[in-house]
């Protein structure tokens, strides 16, 4: 296994010794931007983050791009959105995040998450990066309760649809021959290769793709699926572990 960039826990950040309360914060929340980014992103998160109705959308729609890398078109946001390192999330046009959602770019030296145009992320999904990159294509559709996580690189072709409570994770491992460092002080970046699901791809409810399992383009993963090995394009797949039923 291959490891990824520098440890982007939250708990090394934490307990580093030298740094004040204000500058972990910062690292974990913001990354190297401006005293004034971080007052702007406070002041909105506190005013409107939490606003409900058509007030607080139309609100956040007006005023949020300004917290992002780039934002091409329309932006809708539901209220108590979490976003972190937000200066390397680059948004297209059209994009809807729903209630409740964490959109996390953090990482040292990363590019972060890029969610092209037309994409539609469900409430209390979580995208999040450690140290790793995302990159979501046009057209993709991703259920409520989802997890998208990756310390490699992880991503989503055009027009695939995600069922609720999916987890996609790209790297995230942890090096079980080392006897000498126990899993809670290991960084939890190990990785086989980086994840792509392919365009026009249907995953169903509850569906596991782990690290380096690539999914080709116009494939349906049952329901209840662990995805461990690469699929193929064009095919049905189901099971614990998924396997390929028949083509499509």
């Amino acid at each position: 296994m291959n490891s990824k960039g520098k440890s982007s826990k939250i708990t090394t950040v934490l307990q580093a010794s030298g740094k004040t309360g204000f500058r972990k914060y910062r690292e974990l929340f913001y990354g190297k931007v401006s005293m004034g980014f971080i007052f702007k992103g406070e002041l909105l998160s506190m005013l409107i983050g939490s606003m409900p109705g058509a007030a607080g959308i139309l609100l956040r729609s007006k005023l949020y791009p300004c917290l992002f890398g780039k934002v091409d078109g329309k932006l809708f946001i539901g209220k108590n959105c979490t976003l972190r390192h937000s200066k390397k999330i680059r948004i297209g046009k059209n994009v809807i995040i729903d209630d409740n959602c964490v959109i996390d770019a953090k990482g040292e030296d990363n590019e972060g998450i890029t969610i092209g145009d037309n994409v539609f992320i469900g409430r209390n999904t979580i995208i999040y990066c450690k140290n790793g990159n995302i990159h979501i294509k046009k057209g993709v559709s991703i259920s409520a309760n989802c997890t998208l996580f990756s310390s490699n690189q992880l991503t989503m072709e055009a027009n695939s649809v995600v069922g609720a409570y999916s987890y996609l994770l790209s790297g995230g491992e942890y090096d079980y021959t080392d006897t000498t460092t126990k899993f809670v002080d290991q960084t939890g970046m190990e990785t086989e290769g980086e994840l792509v699901v392919g365009s026009n791809c249907w995953l169903g409810a509850r569906v596991t793709v782990i690290d380096a399992a690539c999914i080709g383009d116009h494939c349906v993963i049952g329901a209840g699926s662990v995805v461990t090995r690469p699929i193929p394009s064009n095919s049905l797949a189901f099971g614990v572990p998924a396997s390929v039923k028949k083509s499509i």
